[in-house]
């Protein structure tokens, strides 16, 4: 392409015919739309014609340690083909959590089997995947390959934490846009502990060199343990920042998130943190941790990765001159424990929402989409080269800095164009439906006249806040009725830190942040760690890829950017509900509140509430809590239940405790989850609850279950 681009330029320097700058124009104009639109069209189209996989390359499993099993893989129809599936499972957004090859061959911390293994990935609740020409490695679903400067990474796809499944006598049924059931935080652990094994068991460490070696991916052994250092220790500082407890007050348990759940905001803003930090802040901070003569020592051995395009380093460096005492209290300081965890959001309907997010935070006008995308990605391990540069650009006009110098690159390996796709992608996702269930899976049917006495229920006490829609119509919208905590009554943790988290500012200081409907914020030495969110994802967005060659680059980005201004149908809004409003005092105000979204495709959702402290539908229509009127005999919502198993409830509809497997608590990898610690309260969203009959309950589960 550039020898032809080449060859033009020559021919239009050397010839002065008319005819020849005419078709001269015409072959750019045709280059220029084959290029603005051939990373649209052409994977798709080679996932259509090549990789078309009618299973999708699902791989069954036997008996697990959870007491699951499935024999074959069963598809719902979503509005997707298979090979729209395979797509989602294995487009890049950039996120490079590990070296490609070092992940192939890396062991597991306690025995010679592969990290990867299908057995390891299902234990963490990963959907494993056979081989297919898109997944030669075959790498579970939403584990992907990523190319950035040239190296090759294994890294996060949406799909990893928004494919789900359930089991039924045997049966798997593949949800796609469903909420994981993966335990993100106890694979990552265990990733740094097989990274640390393989540093200190000169056994596992001469086949984790050997294996590099032999891939072609490394040119000697130094190299090797260079990278197997870097990611150790950068894996480890990762889980030191994110652990959930930053007090040493008994009374503030650590909350543990298990099975289908994250507190993703939590962990994007301090990946935010860690890459905005800059001498200034960072001096700040350790001001009564150590010496002034000491400090101006760290930081001028800062100094180099500070100005450079790793700042992952940072906590790595810190990490060799503090101790574990002053680590603490620099985290405490710096960083914001990520105690809300919340279950994956299932995104069937998602790009139709005025607002998204548990807690509406995600405005999905204009460039929202891309902004929300571009900060998940940042969550899960994009590599992010944000520094300040002395000399005077361009770039900074376009990330909206003006025009000045210094300004602040924002370079990263999020791939926007991609992510443009994948949202387009989603507006063709539809909300599974449990009669295609019953056909292809053997669900039970549904009772007609349970449904109906269920759907009157439905319109008395829910639909002012689940309300109805078309799930399969192209033009469908869906407003976000919005609920302060005070009526919800759920746990407020998650809402309340996206208010309440703040960090320093960094080199983001002196920036404006536009907020929904209050104005711009000027950021100060410290700030909302959402306004830091905001401004972080708005610059990347905006700043062209820098792996493609300059004429992609630009025309991708152009593109993408005209498309969230002009081509999204979400137009800005404002919310709807009962909420308390921002204010120019309290500008981030609205967030303490949960939103209430149509109900279609709920039942293939489990377990409910924001936080995943309800097991089944049943379950929810119970009173949380016993109140002193309460009749004797009155049912209540589980306090403690088993999470991590896949097998399908069709009555209840929800995942079976291990008590209902036979089992007994502790005896299988199941979680305990209990409801009494903080960040798990099951309260609130009782809606009549104990006004209802036990009958009523049935009734109103069965019509939930055909939505």
């Amino acid at each position: 392409m550039q020898k032809l681009l080449i060859r033009v330029l020559y021919s239009i320097g050397t010839h002065s015919k008319r005819w020849v700058v005419w078709a001269v124009c015409a072959l750019a104009t045709v280059i220029v739309v084959l290029l603005l639109n051939s990373t649209t069209w052409f994977p798709l189209a080679y996932y259509r014609v090549v990789n078309n996989n009618a299973d999708r390359g699902a791989r069954v499993m036997g008996p697990d340690s959870f007491g699951d099993r499935f024999d074959r893989v069963v598809y719902l129809d979503q509005g997707w083909t298979p090979a729209d599936s395979l797509w989602f499972y294995n487009i890049t957004q950039g996120s490079d959590l590990l070296p490609y090859d070092m992940f192939l061959v890396l062991e597991q911390d306690n025995s010679q089997e592969l990290f990867r293994s299908a057995e390891n990935m299902n234990r963490y609740r990963y959907l494993t995947r056979t081989q297919t020409k898109s997944n030669p490695d075959e790498l579970p679903v939403g584990m992907v390959a990523d190319t950035y400067r040239g190296k090759k990474y294994m890294g996060f796809s949406c799909a990893a934490c928004h494919t789900a499944q359930l089991n039924y006598n045997g049966v798997g049924i593949r949800i796609d846009g469903g909420p994981s059931a993966a335990d993100m935080d106890g694979f990552l652990h265990a990733l740094a502990s097989a990274l640390k094994a393989t540093q200190n068991d000169p056994a596992k460490n001469q086949r984790f060199v050997a294996a590099l070696l032999k891939a072609g991916s490394y040119g000697n052994a130094d190299d090797v343990e260079a990278d197997l250092k870097r990611y150790t220790l950068r894996m480890e500082a990762y889980n030191f920042i994110n652990d959930t407890k930053y007090t040493d007050d008994t009374k503030n348990a650590k909350v543990q998130y298990g099975y289908a759940r994250l507190d993703a905001f939590g962990r994007i803003y301090n990946r935010v943190e860690v890459h905005v930090m800059n001498g200034e802040s960072l001096r700040w901070v350790l001001v009564d941790l150590l010496p002034p003569d000491e400090i101006d020592k760290v930081l001028n051995e800062l100094k180099p990765v500070l100005s450079d395009q790793d700042r992952d380093q940072v906590m790595e460096q810190l990490a060799s001159v503090l101790s574990e005492t002053q680590l603490k209290e620099f985290r405490k300081r710096v960083f914001n424990p990520p105690n809300a965890p919340v279950s994956y959001p299932f995104l069937w309907d998602i790009p139709h929402h005025d607002y998204v997010q548990w807690n509406g935070i995600g405005a999905n006008a204009n460039i929202g989409p891309l902004g929300r995308n571009a900060g998940e990605v940042i969550g899960v391990f994009a590599t992010l080269d944000w520094n300040e540069k002395k000399r005077l650009s361009l770039r900074s006009l376009v990330t909206g800095q003006g025009l000045r110098a210094p300004y602040i690159s924002f370079q990263s390996s999020i791939k926007a164009h991609n992510l443009t796709q994948i949202e387009e992608r989603l507006w063709g996702l539809h909300s599974p439906q449990w009669t295609d269930a019953v056909a292809k899976a053997g669900l039970p049917g549904l009772d007609d006249a349970k449904v109906k006495r269920g759907e009157r229920l439905y319109d008395q006490m829910c639909a002012h806040c689940h309300a109805k829609i078309e799930s399969t119509s192209d033009n469908r919208r869906v407003v976000a009725q919005m609920g302060k905590l005070s009526e919800t009554g759920t746990d407020p943790t998650m809402a309340n830190n996206s208010v309440d988290d703040k960090g320093y500012s960094g080199i983001l200081r002196k920036e404006y942040v536009k907020t929904t409907e209050v104005g711009n914020i000027l950021l100060d030495a410290r700030a909302p760690v959402a306004a830091l969110l905001t401004k972080a994802t708005e610059n990347v967005v905006a700043t062209p890829d820098p792996d493609k060659w300059f004429f992609t680059r630009g025309a991708d980005w152009a593109i993408d950017l005209i498309n969230a201004y002009f081509k999204n149908q979400i137009k800005p809004s404002i919310k709807s509900g009962n909420y308390t409003p921002d204010t120019t005092a309290q500008p981030y105000e609205s967030l303490r509140a949960y939103k209430g979204r149509p109900l279609n495709g709920i039942w293939a959702t489990a377990p409910y509430l924001h936080n995943g402290s309800v097991p089944t539908l049943y379950d929810m229509l119970l009173p949380a809590s016993p109140e002193k009127d309460d009749p004797s005999g009155t049912k209540y919502r589980p306090q403690k239940f088993m999470v991590g198993s896949r097998e399908f409830d069709p009555a209840k509809v929800g995942f079976k405790a291990g008590g209902l497997l036979g089992k007994s608590p502790g005896t299988s990898s199941e979680f305990e989850f209990d409801t009494t610690l903080p960040g798990n309260s099951n309260a609130g969203h009782e809606c009549s609850t104990r006004s209802l009959t036990d009958d009523q309950r049935w009734d109103l589960v069965e019509y939930l279950k055909s939505l």
